[in-house]
């Protein structure tokens, strides 16, 4: 058994030295939210294969079991992200009922805008305005959930895009695309927000009418102060400087949201900070930053940002798989909050390049396990939350059961 009280005091002695205040640290990561996906908990796979086993969620009310568990081994995804009509229900206000018996509360719901037949050349930026009414129609069923189930946003992927030059008029498409988000902004609840998600390819081959952050950024300032960019992890090529992205979004107050995965190559759909679990710290490092820089409109802009995982679990076991999600996304955090800002200020003042990254580096190796588990413990759930996994009979009773 491991004394991670003796560990975390050890700990407390050490950065208490390095001027990083462990009490306001533990405060920040109770507060920290990841929300977790329905469609990650359900018959999930890739283009290639779906993987099935008889313990994976058939139904909304399943995925609220499932995350109900990862929640109660971590203390911080209490929400869960639906995906209509992937998730459906006749009796929307008694799903909404049924989640907050489990402590539980839904979160971001997106359409599906990419499966019908007639979006075969896209949804809302279609030529024909059968397929675009049709679209809004599915948008506007969205946002009647969002209302029924007490959720406050709305997010919105689209798959359109083209494979070959000529085949439709880009600028038109774009016109179109603006138009019915205008739409979809004035149906909006005051309450509610839309997060507008991009990605620079697939399954339009040779464009996609959102294939950036900075179409994105243009898109939702043309819309509104409640239209937001959401920033998908995997959703950008080989090389790209997601954490800059993420620094010039946070500092234009346009940063709604991440969907939280990892990617080696493209969409990958992966366990977030799998492949580059750097990276994920200097994004959390810059959210931090933000947070104390003094900076009124950054300190706010992400405050208000809602972190959702969006992964496809195909041949992981899915519960365990979210919890490692969740726990990366704690430990990324954690270790951002060890930099020592102050070290930081003095070699970025005195262009110490080295120096300043080494900050960043130290910060990043740091083993937070034991402060990790203290928070845990303080919120009243296990130390390891994957030891308690694995010892819970959870995991064996719904395969039983959904069998």
């Amino acid at each position: 058994m491991i004394d991670y009280q003796k560990l975390y005091q050890q700990f407390v002695e050490i950065y208490n030295k390095n001027g990083v205040d462990i009490e306001t640290a533990k405060t920040a990561l109770k507060k920290q939210h990841i929300e977790t996906p329905s469609w990650g908990y359900g018959k999930m796979g890739t283009r290639f294969k779906v993987f099935t086993s008889t313990a994976d969620a058939c139904n909304v009310y399943e995925k609220v079991d499932d995350a109900s568990f990862v929640n109660k081994l971590t203390g911080i995804s209490s929400s869960l992200a639906l995906m209509f009509p992937w998730d459906v229900t006749d009796d929307w206000v008694g799903l909404r009922q049924y989640a907050e018996k489990q402590g539980m509360t839904i979160g971001a719901l997106m359409p599906s805008l990419w499966e019908e037949e007639e979006f075969k050349f896209g949804s809302i930026c279609h030529s024909d305005s059968a397929s675009r009414e049709m679209a809004f129609g599915r948008i506007l069923e969205t946002i009647e959930i969002i209302q029924k189930v007490g959720s406050k946003t709305l997010a919105v992927w689209l798959a359109d895009g083209t494979n070959y030059a000529g085949q439709d008029s880009i600028r038109e498409r774009k016109h179109r695309m603006e138009s019915e988000l205008k739409k979809v902004y004035a149906a909006l609840p005051e309450n509610c927000n839309l997060l507008l998600e991009y990605k620079f390819f697939e399954p339009g081959f040779y464009h996609s009418d959102l294939a950036d952050w900075g179409m994105s950024a243009n898109t939702v300032r043309k819309l509104g102060p409640r239209a937001k960019v959401l920033v998908d992890t995997g959703h950008h090529a080989p090389g790209t400087n997601v954490e800059h992205i993420v620094a010039f979004l946070i500092d234009e107050g346009l940063i709604g949201g991440f969907h939280l995965n990892s990617r080696n190559y493209a969409d990958d759909d992966l366990i977030v900070g799998t492949a580059d679990p750097f990276e994920l710290f200097l994004i959390y490092n810059e959210i931090v930053e933000a947070e104390i820089s003094g900076d009124k409109l950054a300190a706010q802009c992400v405050k208000d940002i809602a972190y959702m995982v969006d992964e496809s679990h195909n041949i992981e076991p899915k519960l365990e798989a979210m919890l490692q999600s969740v726990v990366n996304c704690q430990t990324a955090y954690a270790k951002a909050l060890m930099v020592d800002r102050k070290e930081l200020a003095q070699r970025r003042a005195n262009q110490d390049v080295l120096g300043a990254h080494r900050v960043l580096v130290d910060a990043f190796n740091t083993d937070v396990r034991a402060l990790l588990a203290q928070v845990r413990v303080e919120m009243d759930c296990p130390p390891d939350p994957f030891e308690a996994y694995h010892l819970s009979q959870y995991p064996a009773e719904i395969l039983k059961k959904r069998q």
